[in-house]
């Protein structure tokens, strides 16, 4: 095993302990909570290290990136049931090219994406997963990133309209000014109105690698994992 694999061996027992641990302190059954790796700015090499060490969910947030990564590692979509995640902010006008490569969309935040979304899966032949990114600003914020969640309803309901798109559920980031605990209980109740009327939806993908805990004690179904697994990003140049 090479250096490399070690390390990443080492952080990635790291991080299923981690989980482990706060479903049980959440009082969760143990493996619940899946893991999505996020290997943005790392190479596909690291891919494959991942996939080897059991590692099914990798996630990227540019569609260049992800493009590029998806295409070299298209053979362990069979091999190991690799599937990609796409969690970044989505331009419209990139949106059925990432269908294309893309299991899951974890970054729906507005109608714009869905048409477009729809016609990429439909050019690969097989359905979509799309998440709603609710936006978790405080109240008379601009909601930069993610959908208001007053406006989530009439987005899930424009989602049913598309043949080549499923609803999955919800994703959401906590903000840099807010204390995770607080944004992610917050969360929690806005996912108990959006099931209601949405029952199968069941993923709620929040929590990274400085807040996990606190997302799976507010029901996070899958954490986005990037730096405690691969170590501080390299360099973009």
């Amino acid at each position: 095993m090479s250096a490399r694999e070690q390390d990443l061996a080492a952080n990635l027992a790291a991080v299923r302990d981690r989980i482990g641990a706060a479903e049980a302190a959440a009082g969760r059954t143990p493996g619940e909570v899946g893991l999505v790796v996020v290997t943005k700015f790392f190479p596909a090499s690291d891919v494959r290290i991942l996939a080897g060490l059991g590692v099914t969910e990798v996630g990227e947030n540019r569609h260049q990136e992800a493009q590029a990564k998806a295409e070299e590692c298209a053979d362990l979509r069979a091999s190991a049931g690799l599937r990609w995640h796409f969690i970044g902010g989505l331009q419209t006008n990139k949106a059925a090219a990432v269908a294309r490569y893309a299991d899951v969309v974890e970054s729906v935040d507005r109608p714009e994406l869905l048409s477009r979304l729809d016609r990429g899966a439909a050019e690969r032949g097989r359905p979509l997963d799309v998440l709603l990114q609710v936006s978790l600003d405080g109240p008379g914020a601009a909601h930069r990133s993610g959908v208001a969640p007053e406006a989530l309803a009439d987005l899930a309901g424009q989602v049913a309209g598309h043949d080549h798109l499923r609803l999955g559920g919800l994703m959401a980031v906590a903000p840099l000014d807010t204390d995770p605990e607080e944004a992610f209980a917050r969360l929690a109740e806005i996912r108990t109105g959006f099931l209601a009327d949405h029952p199968a939806a069941t993923r709620l993908s929040a929590g990274m690698s400085g807040d996990l805990e606190q997302a799976i004690r507010h029901g996070a179904t899958h954490v986005r994992v990037g730096s405690a697994v691969l170590g501080s990003r390299p360099a973009v140049k």
